[in-house]
């Protein structure tokens, strides 16, 4: 668990009557998502954001599409590539390709960035 995780949830348990919660609970009585889910949220808007060409300079090859017509769920799927060393498994585009191949259709094929989040919240 990381420092911010344990502040957190530190401070989640100082609130009076959650003390007893679960950290999940709490989160979910306060309407707030877990550090981890928010970092995913923003490695998801950036890939988006990657994908659909805003950093043009900086995402050449960063990502590498599947060129198949028959992906189940988006078109826009993308390839994990397959590394010999476990510390390249946490690259960014490695962490992120799992989670970006099982989001929908509906939150992919969108015109722009507010209708990605709002879609990415959603779910």
């Amino acid at each position: 668990m990381e420092l911010l995780e344990r502040v957190q949830r530190r401070a989640t348990e100082m609130i009076r009557g959650m003390e007893y919660l679960s950290c999940e609970d709490r989160l979910r009585d306060l309407g707030l998502f877990s550090l981890e889910k928010r970092r995913l949220q923003g490695h998801l808007i950036a890939a988006y954001q990657y994908l659909k060409g805003v950093y043009k300079k900086a995402g050449e090859g960063l990502f590498t599409k599947a060129c198949s017509d028959r992906t189940r769920g988006s078109g826009f799927k993308l390839i994990n590539g397959s590394f010999k060393l476990d510390t390249r498994k946490e690259f960014f585009t490695m962490r992120v390709v799992r989670h970006w191949n099982r989001l929908p259709r509906e939150a992919v094929d969108v015109p722009s960035l507010a209708v990605f989040k709002a879609r990415l919240n959603g779910l």
